[in-house]
């Protein structure tokens, strides 16, 4: 919390507009699941065989600046070099989440060492069978588990990101953060769905009415043990007490094809350098607020949660609210206790579990 509190202060009195919080560094789209509501897997063969040199990490780290690093993909663990990925960054003391899916993380832990910079965020989208849902594999649940106590048994750092689609159970969600606290995690990351384009499932990507509906329900009357890894004032803006206008610099991607243009979700082209990437991009035509359709629904923390940082450090204004937020967490609301007694009917109690089978090939390749 100090490093980024005293980065972002650093740009301020620098008179920055616009700089980066988060770096999403994917060095490879190659992943072990299929997930129905992603995107990233469905790219052709050969891109899903290339993957990013150590080296070119470094570069575009060194180049970007941002104090934090998230590892997605794909599958971070496939990568053959990502013991060496990790130790660079490391050495740079940039604090680092390494996103996975969990499947490979027990038996990969004997490459890392725990670190105070190294964080592993796994991928738990709510209970057991809402998870297997979303994951389209059985049995995924159970190994994120296990994975996730062996690395914490061994002493590092762990939080779990989940993704909320349409449909979601708010009571299940609240019992899984009940779990995850139970289990001994740092801390949990929220966002609802983004609609990839190429995203084999369309149907269930929430809309920002039902977006704050859902989130209402589950995060006001919160408990005082569950312990979240975001800004509290992006929290409040999911609740839909808060506006935000997004800041999609404020999570910059890097990843096989150079720096995405403009964000993590959207590809609307490619920039050779960081700078390029600042300079070039008409930042103007993104965001809910730019009408651009792509833009409409989007909540999710790589467009929205630098704006809560942002604003918690531009004002005393918002600090004092940072500050109150972070205090006083119940969100005490009568209207939304009765949201919980709404019936709710999950997507995958009358969907059947549709699983990718993997070939012999692919499961050479993620055991590698």
């Amino acid at each position: 919390m100090w490093t980024v509190a005293s980065y972002v202060v650093k740009q301020k009195l620098a008179r920055r507009k616009r700089y980066p919080l988060v770096l999403m560094l994917e060095p490879l789209f190659r992943c072990n699941l299929a997930c129905a509501g992603c995107g990233k897997i469905q790219y052709p063969a050969h891109i899903l065989k290339k993957e990013l040199t150590p080296e070119q990490c470094f570069r575009a780290v060194d180049e970007c600046g941002a104090p934090m690093v998230s590892i997605p993909g794909g599958e971070p663990l496939m990568h053959p070099q990502i013991d060496v990925i990790v130790e660079g960054l490391v050495a740079r003391q940039k604090y680092i989440y390494l996103c996975t899916t969990a499947l490979l993380l027990k038996e990969k832990l004997d490459l890392f060492k725990p670190s105070k910079y190294l964080t592993f965020s796994v991928h738990v989208d709510g209970e057991r069978e809402h998870h297997d849902f979303s994951v389209c594999r059985e049995g995924g649940y159970d190994q994120a588990i296990e994975g996730m106590k062996e690395a914490l048994r061994r002493g590092f750092r762990v939080t779990t990101n989940t993704t909320l689609f349409d449909g979601a159970d708010p009571n299940s969600v609240r019992e899984h953060f009940d779990q995850m606290m139970e289990l001994g995690v740092e801390g949990m990351m929220l966002s609802p769905g983004y609609s990839y384009d190429k995203a084999p499932d369309q149907k269930h990507f929430l809309g920002r009415a039902r977006t704050r509906k859902l989130f209402r329900a589950i995060l006001s009357n919160r408990k005082k043990s569950w312990q979240f890894n975001q800004s509290p004032l992006f929290l409040e803006f999911l609740m839909g007490e808060r506006q935000y206008a997004c800041t999609p610099w404020g999570m910059p991607t890097y990843n096989i094809f150079g720096w995405q243009k403009p964000c993590y979700l959207l590809q609307d082209g490619y920039a050779d350098t960081f700078q390029d990437l600042m300079d070039s991009t008409a930042w103007h035509e993104y965001g809910t607020e730019s009408g651009n359709p792509k833009c409409a629904n989007c909540m999710v923390h790589s467009g929205y949660e630098a704006s809560a940082v942002n604003e918690t450090f531009s004002s005393l204004r918002g600090l004092l609210a940072t500050a109150k937020a972070t205090i006083f967490t119940r969100h005490k609301d009568e209207h939304a206790m009765k949201l919980l007694n709404e019936h709710v009917r999950p997507v995958h109690s009358y969907n059947p579990l549709v699983q990718i089978e993997e070939s012999s090939s692919q499961l050479e390749e993620t055991s590698a």
